[in-house]
């Protein structure tokens, strides 16, 4: 199905505008926002429901547009105008796509582990963009799972979309309560590494991480609690050369998932 909208103040556009901007508007509808073709298309690749899709031609490929809803026919698509769009489009150089989808809420009894589980866990990320990176680490290195405890942000920010070229939607990622997720990995005999800067921490390179391993990040500003401290398996740190005591946690993710990476023989 087609339709044409033309002005700024159409009810659909309002409404888009507000599920991008409102974290409440999103639970309350049960809907993302997605901008840009390789993100629809790895969400939809993934299965997530796509209901709507915005389309300016004059911004992109009409043949794209047209492939996306032969392909999907459930889905409604809407041709907008430049300026229409232009209200709607946060990101610069936009490809003239959004879509508006159904989230997936998974839980932690419904996630799908390998024999030998490789788990990124972060608590309380604040910044969108932080996590969007952490995700796209996630995908490369092929993760089973990213949670997320105590959140201070929206998994469906259109920034994290963003950040993540769609990634976000490419590997499971659950929200929980920290003490949920501890006894979770115990019952799953899963070791925790917990990412600290403490006396107590070893460098992470003299760690054996080739057995189940969950990786325990915090906030750059405050670290991780002392709940995810004292529980943890181990605490282990990144050695650092420079007059800097830390780094961006997208970045630490990176060096410690790949060090287990490395110790497997890059398979998971």
């Amino acid at each position: 199905m087609l339709e044409k909208i033309t002005s700024p103040q159409n009810a659909r556009i309002r409404n888009l505008v507000l599920l991008q901007l409102k974290s409440r508007e999103r639970r309350k509808q049960n809907s993302i926002v997605i901008e840009g073709y390789r993100e629809i298309s790895r969400a939809l690749v993934c299965g997530f429901t796509v209901k709507e899709l915005y389309c300016c031609p004059e911004l992109g490929s009409e043949n794209i547009i047209q492939g996306l809803a032969a392909s999907y026919p459930g889905i409604v698509v809407y041709f907008v105008s430049v300026a229409a769009f232009e209200k709607l489009a946060y990101r610069e150089g936009s490809d003239g796509l959004i879509a508006v989808a159904e989230p997936i809420n998974r839980t932690l009894e419904g996630l799908k582990l390998g024999d030998n589980p490789l788990v990124i866990v972060l608590e309380s990320v604040e910044k969108p963009g932080n996590l969007g990176a952490v995700m796209r680490t996630a995908d490369a290195a092929g993760v089973d799972a990213v949670i997320i405890c105590d959140p201070h942000t929206d998994l469906y920010n259109p920034n994290t979309i963003r950040s993540s070229v769609g990634c976000i939607f490419t590997r499971q990622v659950v929200v929980a309560d920290s003490r949920e997720v501890i006894e979770w990995m115990k019952k799953l005999g899963i070791r925790s590494y917990a990412a600290a800067l403490i006396e107590s921490a070893e460098s992470y390179h003299l760690k054996d991480f080739t057995g189940p391993t969950a990786f325990i990040m915090g906030t750059e500003a405050t670290g991780l609690s002392s709940q995810w401290l004292t529980s943890s398996t181990s605490q282990v740190i990144i050695p650092m050369k420079g007059i800097a005591d830390s780094l961006n946690v997208s970045v630490s993710t990176a060096i410690l998932v790949f060090e287990a990476i490395r110790q497997r023989g890059f398979s998971i």
